[in-house]
């Protein structure tokens, strides 16, 4: 009996282990969000180089989840997580000795490798669970995308108190700390591994399924678009509104912690209504709202029968805050619902596909930041970060359109057949 109830608590201990080892990495990944600000001015970056800067370790981390997605697969998820954090963690301690833009791209490489813990979290928890729970199981682990609002928590006080270089030596010292908490926390089962004999060329076949490539699409857009934002807003709302770097940081939370916290609520929503249903709406919320952020702060002058009129037009702090609490909220929700499709289409290879889909969407990620900041240099319009993003939503509502068929009840046993026969 003892036995048994030690297995059944087995993956609560896994998930709760996982999320919050999860969540440390993803705040130090993001933590260019906020120590970037005091690099920028020390060294003069322009925008584009500041982009840069912030969305580096983004790049590792997106490169390398496709192989530590199949080797989570063949070792297993406990000992591949218990060793990715122990590797970025002299990395992380470097940062503070950096003092050259050139050091900080370095060592934010190699920083990005904590990024990578999404695609060696989300196999080994999804594992532990039964096919109807997948959905909200991976939801509560990719709430530790709520580790970027974190960052905006803890590392402006930081910052304030001791200087910008003592923040990467206390995220260096909280990720050796979580690395040991998590090995002693968290269990393995020899039974998820993937066969020996499946080779990686077997494993990565999945490249030639049309639906991996739409779920790439839709993943760049509701994790890469939320990874860009979570590493902007703190500079756009210092820019913007000239807002202090705390009171930036904080409001810049207000789309980070739902955007990474509701992933759960996305998982349940996503097990309950279907994915295609639940991403479909997402992306409709995701085209209004950027819609509206598009609009840059405007002047006009009309004229009317009486004379010249001015008039104003453009978002104050507290709506655009509003609109990007309803962006952060609608990508949670998508982010989880992507991954119940690859769970739901993918059951014998999560850790291979999740791994694929997890690498667009970092490299969206990626990519984002750095488009955001030569755009703004070139057009000097700070809202052209949105414009960027409205389109990348068209791109996905389109290719939505033309792969599935509406009014299709949308069931794992229903989408088996229709799915291949689309795009």
């Amino acid at each position: 009996m003892g036995t048994n109830n030690h297995r059944d608590r087995r993956p609560l201990a896994v998930l709760v282990s996982s999320t919050f080892a999860f969540t440390i990495c993803f705040a130090i990944w993001m933590m260019f969000a906020v120590l970037g600000i005091p690099i920028k001015t020390q060294l003069g970056l322009n925008e584009t180089e500041f982009g840069l800067l912030v969305a580096t370790p983004v790049l590792t981390g997106s490169l390398i989840r496709v192989p530590l997605g199949i080797w989570t697969d063949r070792h297993g998820g406990r000992i591949v997580f218990f060793l990715l954090m122990l590797a970025s963690v002299l990395p992380i301690w470097m940062i503070g000795y950096a003092t050259e833009f050139w050091h900080f791209l370095v060592c934010g490489l190699f920083v990005g490798l904590a990024g990578g813990s999404f695609s060696v979290g989300t196999p080994y928890v999804a594992r532990w669970f039964k096919q109807e729970r997948r959905g909200f199981a991976m939801g509560v682990f990719g709430a530790g995308n709520s580790g970027s609002a974190l960052t905006k928590f803890v590392a402006p006080a930081i910052i304030a108190a001791w200087g910008w270089q003592a923040l990467p030596h206390a995220y260096a010292a909280l990720m050796l700390g979580t690395a040991l908490l998590f090995w002693f926390c968290s269990y393995s089962d020899p039974a998820h591994k993937a066969p020996t004999g499946v080779t990686f060329a077997q494993q990565m076949k999945v490249l030639k399924d049309p639906r991996v490539w739409r779920y790439c699409q839709y993943y760049s857009v509701v994790f890469g678009g939320y990874v860009a934002l979570a590493l902007w807003m703190t500079k756009y709302y210092v820019g913007e509104y000239g807002f202090d770097l705390k009171l930036a940081a904080l409001l810049a939370a207000c789309f980070s912690l739902p955007g990474g916290v509701l992933r759960a609520l996305g998982g349940w929503i996503s097990d309950k209504y279907g994915a295609y249903k639940v991403t479909w709406w997402v992306m409709w919320v995701c085209w209004v709202c950027f819609f509206i952020l598009s609009y840059p702060q405007t002047s006009m002058t009309i004229q009317t029968v009486e004379g010249s009129m001015g008039l104003d037009i453009g978002l104050g702090p507290i709506l655009f805050t509003a609109l990007l609490f309803v962006v952060g909220v609608a990508m949670a929700i998508g982010k989880a619902s992507v991954f119940k499709f690859i769970s739901d289409d993918f059951t014998d290879n999560i850790g291979a596909v999740s791994g694929v889909v997890g690498l667009a969407g970092g490299l969206g990620g990626f990519i984002l930041p750095i488009m955001f900041g030569a755009v703004v240099d070139l057009t000097g319009i700070r809202s052209s970060s949105f414009m960027l993003l409205y389109g990348t939503v068209c791109v996905s509502l389109v290719w939505m359109h033309f792969s599935f068929k509406p009014g299709r009840q949308d069931t794992p046993a229903a989408q088996a057949a229709p799915l291949k026969r689309a795009a």
